[in-house]
């Protein structure tokens, strides 16, 4: 009981430092977009949007941590869940399966409305089945495994912070 009423007691450090860690994984992705040089797809750019929405909401909740907080982060966790979950879906394609590439992001963000470039992202492009690996998994596995550890932490820090009436 005395480990959890001191965990509760922490919640705002501990939401600091989990949105440190969504920040800190887009540079990540960003020195590995600068130092390998791996041109990121759509879909790892909304996930790079996933986790930057993730880590400010929690950032909030130093200030105001709580129900609200928790199922914030949890919602962008599961939109980055879900971005990830297609990338990998699309590099499982066969060869003759996988769209053909499209324009970038740039042009499509310059040339069509909001919603219309969301669905095409979503529909994906040849860029986003191209498989980069990183200790031998995939890129895309491994901010899947970031969204849902990252989620259920700040689901379980921020629920139970509340549930106990404590931030």
């Amino acid at each position: 009981m005395n480990f959890f009423n001191q965990w509760l007691n922490r919640s705002r450090p501990m939401n600091a430092a989990l949105g440190g860690l969504c920040l800190g994984l887009v540079v990540i992705a960003v020195a590995i977009e600068v130092g390998l040089g791996m041109e990121p797809c759509p879909l790892c750019i909304f996930q790079r949007v996933a986790f930057v929405a993730m880590g400010v909401v929690l950032w909030l909740g130093i200030v105001i941590p709580g129900w609200t907080v928790g199922l914030l982060a949890g919602g962008a966790a599961l939109a980055g869940i879900a971005l990830a979950w297609r990338h990998l879906w699309l590099q499982s394609l066969p060869a003759d399966e996988v769209p053909a590439c499209g324009p970038g992001l740039d042009y499509l963000v310059d040339a069509f409305p909001l919603a219309e470039v969301v669905t095409m992202v979503l529909a994906g492009s040849g860029e986003c089945a191209e498989v980069d690996r990183i200790l031998g998994v995939s890129i895309p596995l491994w901010t899947l495994l970031a969204f849902a550890v990252l989620g259920l932490a700040a689901v379980a820090i921020n629920g139970l912070a509340a549930v106990k009436g404590r931030s």
